[in-house]
């Protein structure tokens, strides 16, 4: 707290940060019913916070979201925070509102690896935090462990003697318990809003700075326009006040407040002053990014920028050149996923995008294979229609050396999976640094390998340990660049004909490796129907009938019954192309195509490269 400096007590601001699947959000649900947001019978839905489809439909938090719940009639701000690394971009700037933090932890799990990473921004960002051991009813629980775990989490992340002197709970929060002691008995959550109340420090501001807010997240509303969301640092504002918006540099941009408004629960509320301290939402500026801050005109002074870290992933996104073009996305042209790529960016701060010589194609830059994939996944479901690469990591160059992305991967598998694991990460050049065998039938394996290792090989993991293995990886740094390895072991096989996949073809090219389509799928020139058993590709005829003649056979024909074909989910596609190959995005498909769809020119472009290896 500086010298001269209030606080506002009516207010708390409290992140929630916890791993994937530690139930954050459950949590979050139930402070909302026993905060008393609901009257009595209201029905009310599960997740509130999980507001977007895809959220719902991956039981996981991709957005940062904002709330608050009011108890003993002091409203507290509760700040929502995804779980998985590749959002951390959603993580750093919700932390830039928040004064304290919660951190869940599984009680059988433990803390687990993007634990490590949000907590490390936390201290990073000199937050206090609040530890709940949550789901203690798990029949293997073992709450005593993991709260050892994470002591020895805190002073391996260099947490300071104030920070290590933390409050600790246990939870059962799909329940709505919260207590002290393991053999309390208690039905409610009394005790948590207790202590984020009486232990967890309120805002703190200077009374005689000028109003400040510095701008953490962007919205937009089709009555009010652009809508700047944050915390307001100093001073307050009224509507109708006239501003000014500090940008890059030091820019400035007259701006005059048309609306102020405040959480109230889950919904905004229109108010008429703003607090110091508090988390707004102010419409009346169009022009408007992440990191600035909001001031007063006669006192302009701009707050610390949001910094994230730089993306270690890029993926090329380009317009569809494909003969199905236009037929199932209303937005095709790449005027229009520009737009939208560059929105992205406004509202995403670990986004960047490149234009390429190229006008139809882009280079999206982000943390990792999944935040592209759901961004990819959000824009098919905005009617757009796209084409992107294989995801690739961004390596840096120092002193004429090649470093590329090195991540910490911690493997938990059964004992009888551990060969085929140790196996194909060594392949994948990655170095085991720890294993531990407890003798109960599964192992932990600890590894250092290269980010680029691991795009694709998460799907091969689940099929290798017959879907009870759980791998988790964070960002440990960079280093030299440790060679190369094989992707893929087997080639494509490419439809040479625009047309429909016969049931006939289909059958007998089943003997040739896996395929992709049923019959009665359109196809075309270039378009990847399947998987060869080979290393190269192959050229075929997937809309051959049989031929037809007057002679009769002296028994009957076999009927044609083709092998039925699981379809390819957008991330498995993505982890499936080759450097050559491209996934087309629909609205209503996936397919797999060549990047030179025509078979001549794709042949010729194979043979100058083989002929110019030959000669190096």
């Amino acid at each position: 707290m500086k010298k001269n400096s209030a606080v506002n007590d009516k207010l708390r601001n409290v992140a929630i940060i916890a791993h994937v699947d530690h139930g954050k959000t459950t949590l979050v649900d139930a402070m909302f019913k026993q905060s008393g947001m609901f009257r009595e019978g209201q029905a009310v839905d599960d997740r509130l916070m999980d507001s977007m489809d895809l959220e719902r439909e991956r039981g996981i938090t991709i957005a940062a979201k904002n709330c608050s719940v009011t108890c003993n009639g002091i409203k507290i701000n509760i700040i929502d925070t995804p779980g998985h690394a590749d959002f951390g971009g959603e993580v750093e700037r919700a932390l830039s509102m928040a004064d304290s933090a919660i951190l869940l932890v599984d009680a059988s799990e433990g803390p687990l690896p993007q634990t490590r990473f949000v907590l490390k921004k936390t201290f990073e960002a000199g937050l206090p935090v609040l530890v709940i051991i949550n789901k203690i009813d798990r029949k293997d629980a073992r709450p005593d462990e993991v709260l050892d775990m994470v002591y020895d989490l805190f002073i391996d992340l260099g947490a300071t003697d104030k920070q290590l002197d933390f409050t600790y709970l246990y939870a059962i929060g799909r329940d709505g318990i919260v207590k002290r002691e393991l053999e309390e008995d208690v039905d409610h959550l009394t005790v948590l809003f207790d202590i984020i109340i009486n232990e967890m420090p309120a805002p703190s501001y200077d009374p005689e700075a000028p109003f400040q807010m510095l701008v953490s997240d962007l919205g937009y509303s089709d009555y009010l326009g652009r809508l700047a969301i944050g915390k307001v640092f100093n001073g307050s504002a009224a509507s109708n006040a006239s501003l000014v918006c500090m940008g890059e540099n030091d820019t400035q941009k007259q701006l005059k407040v048309s609306k102020l408004q405040s959480y109230d629960g889950i919904t905004l509320v229109p108010v008429a002053q703003v607090d110091t301290g508090d988390i707004v939402v102010l419409a009346g500026i169009e022009d408007v990014k992440i990191g600035d801050t909001i001031c007063t005109r006669e006192n302009p002074l701009a707050l610390p920028r949001i910094s994230v870290d730089e993306p270690t992933v890029f993926m090329r996104f380009a317009i569809n050149t494909s003969p199905f073009a236009g037929r199932e996305g209303k937005n095709v042209q790449s005027r229009k996923i520009r737009e939208r790529l560059l929105k992205e960016t406004l509202l995403n701060v670990a986004i960047e995008v490149e234009e390429s010589s190229n006008d139809d194609s882009f280079v999206v830059k982000g943390r990792g294979e999944l935040q592209l994939a759901i961004l990819i996944e959000t824009m098919r479901r905005e009617d757009f229609e796209v084409c992107v690469g294989r995801p690739r990591v961004i390596y840096r160059e120092e002193n004429g050396q090649t470093l590329e992305p090195i991540e910490h991967l911690f493997v938990d598998c059964d004992e009888n999976f551990m060969g085929v694991v140790t196996e194909k990460l060594s392949v994948r050049k990655g170095k085991m640094t720890n294993l531990v065998n407890n003798g109960k039938g599964r192992v932990h394996l600890e590894f250092s390998i290269p980010s680029r290792s691991l795009i694709g090989y998460r799907d091969e993991f689940m099929t290798d340990t017959r879907g009870t293995g759980i791998l988790n990886s964070y960002l440990s740094g960079y280093e030299p660049y440790r060679g190369d390895f094989p992707v893929r072991y087997t080639g494509s096989i490419v439809c040479d004909r625009q047309g429909k996949a016969v049931p006939y073809a289909l059958f007998n090219l089943e003997p040739r490796g896996r395929l992709l389509i049923s019959p009665g799928t359109p196809v075309y020139e270039g378009m990847v129907i399947g998987e060869h058993n080979r290393h190269s590709d192959i050229d075929v005829n997937a809309c051959k009938e049989k031929k037809l003649t007057n002679m009769r056979a002296s028994g009957k024909d076999d009927a044609t019954t083709c092998s039925p074909v699981k379809p390819m989910t957008l991330e498995e596609a993505i982890h499936f192309i080759r450097d050559d190959e491209m996934v087309e995005v629909t609205p209503s498909s996936i397919r797999i195509r060549k990047v030179e769809l025509n078979a001549s020119k794709r042949h010729l472009l194979a043979g100058k490269l083989k002929k110019k290896d030959t000669e190096a």
